[in-house]
């Protein structure tokens, strides 16, 4: 970081590219499991390509609690690192350890028993279903690892070392596809698990993931530094503290996918073709949202840093240059899509029938990527400042509005898949609206955390 800026910019352009281009490649690799796991199931049948959509965004929206709470958890240890108070962080990261891996067990038993009953009475189509819970059986071990590795993420990004995120994730996606081709089509005297084999190859995937996190830090991080080097006890008052950032946005998070997968289960409701392709498009979509989702992450990691170290004046400034970068990153990318919207499916499945509907859809999803590129930076800013309790008030209204354009639209005029994806632009604008606003106020210059 540059030491001698101007009141409103505090980082270069180089600075932040520095920061987010391994969050950014960590995500993308991370992201190839789900995308692995697709371009297999594309070849195994079309039901499986369709129940792996509902089967992995279910098991997202759970995964996306603890992902949420080490998301406060960031935060808290990226204020501490502005503020210089570097022994803080290690305590910071073990009592949000120590309570990630109560709640991976607590979700373990619930997702357990709960799941047949849940999944049977939303989902229409009897082979989707029960290709979907015997995913979901097997992928809910992986709750103890990627919750572990969430810890993980959040203590590198806080502390903006995040180049660790790069090399654990080429190790975890290495590993997802080589446990993918053995056990969904039953290589190296291994059976042909099928979708099975998908949810265990991922969940080894996360174990690997783990390991390599311990093996890193233990080596070349400096532990002294930031307290990780001792034992620290279970302390309710501080996990009460962390609590107070990160509830809100384990809820928050919670609620982004779990109204997401109702989308998913609205669309089942038109079809196993329907879902299929619109699998495809949330594959494809992945690339563009999460270089995305890389830069909102480092914009809220730095708008964090900022105010910690009395540099709120630099907040908006830098908000606008994330925006800007995260435009360069993702427009070409969605104009690749444009242009070639079957050929980019054919990643995913040779079924025809699948390929020749995807078209449409793909389109739908370009153009509201115009608008969910500042609406999520500036979201992300918003938790950024230490409000999580207002991201999650704007992110509610949002989401409301979308689950009832999705039931009026969807369930109700029952249109093409194309259509649908429509809803995009429905979450997106709001929010982008609510927050921008928000920012610009300047309310948020003197919350302490």
């Amino acid at each position: 970081m540059q030491t001698t800026q101007t009141q409103t910019s505090a980082y270069s352009r180089k600075d932040i590219l520095r920061i987010a281009f391994p969050i950014l490649v960590s995500i993308l690799m991370e992201q190839l499991i789900g995308m692995t796991d697709t371009a297999f199931l594309g070849r195994v049948g079309e039901v499986e390509l369709g129940a792996s959509a509902i089967a992995s965004v279910y098991y997202l929206a759970i995964f996306m609690m603890g992902f949420g709470f080490s998301i406060g958890s960031q935060i808290l240890i990226a204020r501490r690192n502005g503020e210089g108070n570097h022994t803080e962080i290690g305590s910071i990261f073990y009592q949000g350890l120590y309570f990630l891996l109560f709640l991976a067990a607590v979700m373990f038993v619930v997702t357990k028993a709960v799941s047949p009953l849940l999944l049977g009475s939303i989902i229409s189509s009897p082979a989707i279903m029960q290709a979907a819970e015997s995913y979901i059986d097997w992928r809910i071990y992986g709750f103890f690892f990627s919750f572990t590795a969430a810890m993980f993420r959040a203590f590198f990004v806080g502390t903006t070392q995040t180049r660790t995120l790069t090399l654990n994730s080429v190790v975890m996606v290495c590993s997802n596809v080589v446990f993918n081709y053995i056990l969904i089509f039953g290589k190296l005297g291994f059976p042909a698990l099928g979708i099975a084999g998908a949810a265990i190859g991922s969940s080894l995937a996360e174990a690997v993931s783990v390991l390599f996190f311990i093996i890193y830090t233990v080596r070349k991080v400096d532990c002294r530094k930031y307290a990780l080097d001792r034992f620290h006890r279970f302390s309710l008052g501080r996990l009460r503290r962390i609590f107070s950032i990160s509830f809100w946005t384990m809820i928050q998070n919670f609620l982004s996918l779990g109204t997401w997968f109702t989308f998913f289960i609205f669309v089942e409701h038109l079809g196993e073709r329907a879902l299929a392709v619109t699998n495809i498009v949330r594959n494809l979509s992945s690339i563009p949202f999460m270089m995305v989702v890389a830069f909102a992450s480092t914009c809220s990691s730095l708008t964090s840093n900022l105010i910690g170290a009395g540099k709120t004046a630099a907040v908006q400034t830098t908000i606008r240059q994330h925006v800007a970068l995260a435009y360069m990153f993702t427009l070409p990318i969605l104009l690749i899509y444009a242009l070639f919207p079957q050929e980019v499916s054919m990643i995913y499945t040779d079924i025809p029938d699948v390929l020749e509907n995807t078209q449409m859809s793909v389109w739908v999803y370009c153009t509201s990527m115009l608008i969910t590129v500042p609406a999520h930076i500036y979201f992300q800013s918003v938790s950024g400042t230490g409000n999580t309790r207002m991201a999650f008030i704007i992110e509610t209204s949002a989401l409301a509005v979308y689950v009832i354009y999705c039931a009026t639209v969807i369930l109700g005029m029952k249109p093409d898949v194309a259509v649908c994806w429509t809803s995009e632009h429905v979450y997106a604008l709001p929010m982008l609206v609510m927050c921008y606003s928000y920012i610009r106020s300047g309310k948020w210059m003197n919350k302490s955390i």
